[in-house]
């Protein structure tokens, strides 16, 4: 039997590598590991105190026996653990960019502290086989006790292994849609993801290892999501699917590449359903944007005219005379005709001709962001504010300066319409907003009809023209180059609506 000096010597040849070890961990581990020195220290600590009240306290030799046993299970823990954070923080964890993974530390903490236990039995005289032997019973107990256990623990290594997964990405756990999170952490037993309702669900790993799992977020963040739109089969798929294509550029969320699609998908009680795709890369928000898209796809029909479907057995019945029909339709050419008023060279128009432009035009909505027009296109509409607002804006590559935002009763586009100029800016919805828009037909036929009406709108263009140029440099506008400007105009309206000379 080792002497009192003996064991005191190994006892300080143990402290002392212990100690030596926590120094080395300190010393080369990384900032954000250190905290972790903690728990050997507190391991060797504890050694020290049991080693103490062994010698002095300990009255029985059971009671020695004791200390001693957990003196020594404690000093092993304490180089156990040094060692292990060594090995996986420093040797390896340098090595990669990515911490490794909580389950494989927590597994191979775990062997160590086993092994730990199991010397420190021996030590004791006690064969740690033997205890197990002993009772066929607890050996059966303990077997099914971790057999759920074990399972979740193997899983969690084949997750760890595979990684269908990483911390921080979005999946779907099971066929059903609302099991949808983030995955916020992965142990040795369960995952733990937190859903959009700010839930947070517990999914032990033997149940992830068995389900189909549904990744978002890779390969990339980029994912597709889908949109089903019914229209009513009279109109022609070409013009609704390149009214909802148009409808979602620019759309919060939606990417421009990969660029969205619209399919036809089936025919379902009398209307076309059209099936939207479209990626994003804000998966988080995916809700909002779907609905975003969803409201710029219904401003979009709407202003085309082209209603969402419903199913054909709906019927409704509305008794209407003409009386009231005529009513309606005169109550809305008002308004139309109220906007029209705020438009200057559309006044010199006889009255009936005002009329008529009145009960052709037509109201169109817009939603915020949406762009109404697009500097260098060349399409002949006069659009007037009659709800909401509009940016003006001048396109210089990448830049945008913006030049004026247009409210109530404010119009543009009046050289478009009478000279079929390209657009000289880009115009955007600032909100949602209602325009009334003429379009060059419209007005040719009033024109035809009252042609001395050309050289009245050229001249108040003219006019408008003059004043802003001659603004910009500082000086009164001069009666001739109003009149010169008037008489171009005046030829350019002639040869855009194909008037012939006076």
């Amino acid at each position: 039997m080792p002497d009192l000096s003996s064991l005191a010597n190994m006892e300080s040849v143990g402290i002392g590598l212990a100690l030596a070890l926590i120094l080395l961990l300190v010393a080369l581990s990384p900032a954000r590991a250190r905290q972790h020195a903690r728990l050997p220290i507190v391991f060797l600590v504890l050694h020290v105190g049991a080693t103490v009240l062994e010698r002095t306290l300990a009255a029985t030799p059971s009671t020695r026996t004791f200390l001693s046993f957990v003196s020594l299970l404690l000093l092993l823990a304490s180089m156990g653990r040094s060692l292990v954070l060594l090995v996986l923080d420093v040797a390896i964890g340098r090595r990669f960019v990515r911490p490794l993974p909580r389950i494989i530390r927590d597994i191979t903490q775990g062997i160590v502290y086993l092994v730990v236990l199991l010397a420190a039995l021996r030590s004791a005289g006690v064969e740690p086989g033997s205890i197990l032997t002993t009772s066929a019973l607890l050996t059966a107990a303990i077997a099914l006790s971790l057999q759920e256990t074990l399972g979740n623990m193997v899983a969690g290594l084949a997750i760890q292994v595979q990684r269908p997964f990483d911390e921080g990405d979005w999946i779907q756990f099971d066929t059903d849609p609302k099991h949808v999170g983030r995955v916020l952490e992965i142990n040795w037993r369960a995952t733990k993801v937190l859903t959009l309702d700010e839930v947070e669900v517990i999914v032990p790993n033997a149940t992830l290892a068995k389900a189909p799992i549904t990744n978002f977020t890779k390969p990339t963040k980029v994912s597709r999501r889908s949109l089903f739109v019914p229209v009513p089969a009279s109109f022609p798929p070409h013009l609704v699917q390149s009214t909802i294509l148009r409808a979602l550029e620019g759309a919060s969320g939606v990417l421009a590449e990969p660029a969205p699609t619209v399919v036809t998908n089936a025919f379902t009680d009398g209307n076309v359903e059209y099936w939207v795709r479209f990626f994003t890369g804000e998966f988080a928000r995916r809700d909002g944007v779907d609905g975003g898209a969803r409201d710029r796809v219904w401003y979009a029909l709407s202003r085309a005219g082209l209603p969402l479907g419903a199913p054909c057995r709906a019927v409704h019945l509305h008794e209407v005379s003409h009386e009231t029909r005529t009513r309606e339709e005169e109550e809305r050419t008002a308004v139309r005709a109220r906007a029209l008023a705020n438009v200057d060279f559309l006044g010199v128009l006889p009255e009936l001709h005002k009329g008529r432009l009145a009960r052709e035009s037509r109201l169109r909505m817009y939603v915020g962001g949406e762009v109404v027009v697009r500097q260098g296109e060349t399409s002949g509409e006069l659009f007037v504010v009659d709800d909401g607002e509009v940016v003006v804006v001048r396109e210089q590559g990448r830049e945008a300066t913006e030049l004026a935002r247009l409210g109530r009763g404010q119009f543009f586009g009046e050289m478009a319409l009478m000279t079929g100029e390209p657009r000289a800016a880009t115009v955007r919805a600032e909100g949602p907003c209602t325009l009334l828009v003429i379009d060059r037909t419209q007005l040719r036929a009033v024109l035809e009809a009252s042609p001395e009406a050309a050289e009245h709108i050229s001249r108040i263009l003219g006019e408008r023209q003059a004043a802003l140029a001659d603004a910009a440099a500082s000086v009164r506008p001069s009666p001739e180059s109003v009149q010169e400007r008037s008489s171009q105009l005046l030829g350019k309206i002639r040869k855009f609506f194909a008037l012939g000379p006076s």
